[in-house]
């Protein structure tokens, strides 16, 4: 019985030569071997999978008892955009073999995702988030982490970048004039840009660097440490940043990278900002999902109303 994926490896090496990214790569191998482990501990044959398989194996995605790709227990559920990534993948690896002629024990479109409920977007108030921004520079005791870390959160609002956009980013991207020039996901070319108070602070973040490394934002090992040549900044390091930020000064809603990108959107919409523009800064492929965020503020769809109600006088 073979419990492994077959031809796992030309898959990815099929998604590597049609452009996607490393680290689209990465979670593509990593959501697979959370299924291949899946067979391996229920016994199972991938030639002899079933539609009943692919029942249980969601029903455990749902559960507490699933073990992640480096077959750990699972810390807590995984909510349905997740499950519905992990079974996206899953279908993509299927269609895969049977665009290559291989034997696949299932059509693709027997992978139904989950059922997901639009939950209302949440964003801190905009006084919230100008003190989260400004914080590093009052609380961090080591100057270059201070600049870097209140930089990166000044970025990340002034441009709506993407967090893994802002680790990557190097400092040959950004132009004289605050001009970011970002190869985001999917490999889409777009054009980002600093507000005056942004490109100030992180000028100011470079001015007091002493180094050659290409990337924006580096990492610092204590106080008095070296820089670590050609190193970038960790994704999660930034994220533990902001929560700890938060949690000090008491913003009671959910802030994250990814939040602030959301209030870049939600902000620009609420200032009346045409859903179109924000589309392309935020680099959407589709309107659709750059709606979600203009849909999301309360204050824009009050305005709306009061500016084109028909009977509003």
């Amino acid at each position: 019985m073979s419990n492994e994926l077959p031809l796992l490896d030309d898959y990815l090496l099929n998604l590597k030569v049609n452009n996607y990214s490393p680290e689209t790569i990465y979670n593509y191998e990593r959501d697979l071997k959370v299924f291949e482990d899946y067979l391996i501990d229920s016994k199972l044959s991938f030639s002899k999978l079933t539609k009943k398989d692919i029942l249980n194996y969601k029903a455990l995605l749902t559960s507490v008892d699933r073990k992640t790709a480096n077959n750990e227990a699972g810390q807590k559920r995984l909510n349905a955009y997740s499950i519905n990534r992990m079974l996206s993948v899953l279908r993509s690896y299927l269609k895969y073999l049977i665009e290559m002629d291989y034997d696949s024990p299932l059509p693709p479109d027997v992978i139904k995702m989950i059922k997901t409920v639009k939950k209302k977007a949440q964003v801190a108030e905009l006084l919230e988030i100008i003190k989260l921004i400004e914080f590093p520079t009052k609380v961090e005791k080591d100057k270059r982490v201070a600049m870097r870390n209140r930089a990166m959160l000044e970025v990340l609002f002034s441009t709506g970048l993407r967090i893994s956009e802002l680790v990557n980013l190097k400092i040959n991207q950004i132009d004289k004039e605050g001009r970011i020039f970002v190869l985001g996901k999917g490999k889409k070319e777009r054009f980002v840009y600093l507000t005056p108070r942004a490109q100030k602070i992180i000028n100011a973040y470079f001015d007091i660097r002493h180094d050659d490394s290409p990337y924006a934002f580096i990492p610092y090992r204590g106080l008095n440490s070296p820089l670590l040549k050609d190193k970038k900044i960790s994704t999660n390091y930034l994220q533990a940043k902001i929560k700890k930020y938060r949690e000090i000064l008491g913003i009671n809603v959910p802030t994250s990278a990814h939040s602030l990108r959301h209030g870049f959107a939600t902000y620009l919409a609420e200032a009346g900002a045409n859903p179109a523009a924000i589309q392309v800064l935020l680099g959407h492929e589709s309107l659709d999902t750059t709606t979600r965020y203009v849909h999301a503020s309360d204050l824009y769809a009050q305005k709306t109303q009061k500016e084109f109600h028909p009977l509003k006088n």
